[in-house]
């Protein structure tokens, strides 16, 4: 599975040791060069792309809460990026509403942020009727706008 994975300046460490340690997975660096003035849209908006060109199957994204880079990200067509920061949370945004990518914030522990996505790339979506039903009232309403 090709996954992007993309940080502004914060969680440039914490991105190297993910990429390492998820190497059962093939993590695309979005982001392979960092700056201080670095801004958290330009990276969603390319990994959200790429999510929605279907270049990669799923995209992970950090910054300091994570909340930019959701709101970014959910401006592309086609994205439904779900900002966690728990593995229940990771989890149900998988299962419940087929989310394809995950905002984190880089400031969690790496242990966690590591389980976290490990979680959100092995959970299937559920096509149970009233999540399906429910996700594609979202992707109705986004052809419309």
């Amino acid at each position: 599975m090709r996954v992007a994975i993309a940080t502004d300046h914060n969680g440039v460490n914490e991105k190297k040791q993910i990429i390492e340690q998820l190497k059962d997975f093939e993590l695309i660096d979005y982001s392979p060069v960092n700056t201080d003035t670095d801004d958290y849209p330009d990276f969603a908006i390319k990994v959200g792309e790429a999510v929605a060109n279907k270049e990669v199957s799923l995209g992970i994204l950090m910054c300091g809460t994570g909340i930019g880079m959701s709101i970014a990200a959910n401006k592309v067509k086609g994205v439904r990026c779900a900002h966690c920061s728990s593995y229940e949370q990771a989890h149900l945004a998988r299962e419940h509403n087929n989310a394809n990518i995950i905002a984190l914030s880089y400031k969690q522990d790496i242990n966690e942020l590591i389980n976290m996505i490990r979680e959100f790339l092995t959970t299937e979506a559920s096509f149970e009727e009233r999540h399906m039903r429910r996700v594609e009232k979202i992707i109705e309403y986004e052809k419309r706008a």
